[in-house]
């Protein structure tokens, strides 16, 4: 009985350390995920996108076929834009403070090109007019005509602006759900398991 009583204790002795443990623990290259997003293009996307903007209205203004009050406010959301998208080149270094900065900034230039999209629609709708004295004048009849092609292409200008506003507003959607995956700013940093298998002791 003794020696059977042995037996049963040196088959239970290696059930007391599994020969699997699993743990949770952090992911330490989660920050990797951002690089996933291509921030250098789509902020460089930004930067030029902005900038053609910036150049355009500045044209229209110096021509005065535009109006300083409205321009002015789409000068700064579309600097902001500009900001952004250099913040998420600089981000690729996976600094914790600049994830972050990029998080807000991208959130900013979401909201400044949805505030972009819809000063474009609301200029392209009341274009200033013109050309309404050439009608009483016939001797002045091709430059109504010259100007109403100024006016159509005002409006055309305009509606590229609306399309070019909403791919600014996905790629800073975009930017900001992979900043926010990295930045933990809304929830703790996930844990995944981690599977660790033992060897099981050898028996002579």
């Amino acid at each position: 009985m003794a020696d059977e009583a042995a037996v049963v204790e040196e088959d239970m002795s290696p059930t007391q350390s599994p020969l699997v443990q699993v743990t949770f623990q952090r992911n330490v290259h989660r920050k990797q995920k951002y690089l996933e997003a291509e921030p250098k293009a789509l902020g460089i996307t930004q930067i030029a996108l902005s900038a053609y903007q910036i150049l355009c209205v500045a044209v229209l203004l110096a021509k005065d076929l535009s109006y300083v009050g409205s321009d002015i406010p789409y000068f700064i959301s579309t600097l902001l834009v500009v900001i952004a998208g250099s913040v998420a080149v600089a981000a690729q270094n996976l600094h914790l403070p600049t994830l972050r900065a990029c998080l807000a900034m991208q959130i900013l230039a979401c909201v400044a090109s949805l505030f972009n999209i819809i000063l474009s629609l609301v200029k392209m709708e009341d274009l200033p007019s013109f050309c309404w004295h050439y009608y009483y004048d016939n001797f002045t009849l091709h430059y109504g005509e010259t100007c109403h092609s100024i006016e159509s292409t005002q409006s055309h200008f305009y509606a590229e602006c609306v399309v070019i506003h909403v791919a600014l507003l996905a790629i800073s959607a975009t930017l900001a759900a992979y900043c926010c995956k990295v930045a933990n700013c809304c929830a703790p940093a996930p844990k995944m398991p981690v599977i660790t298998v033992q060897a099981p002791p050898i028996q002579q």
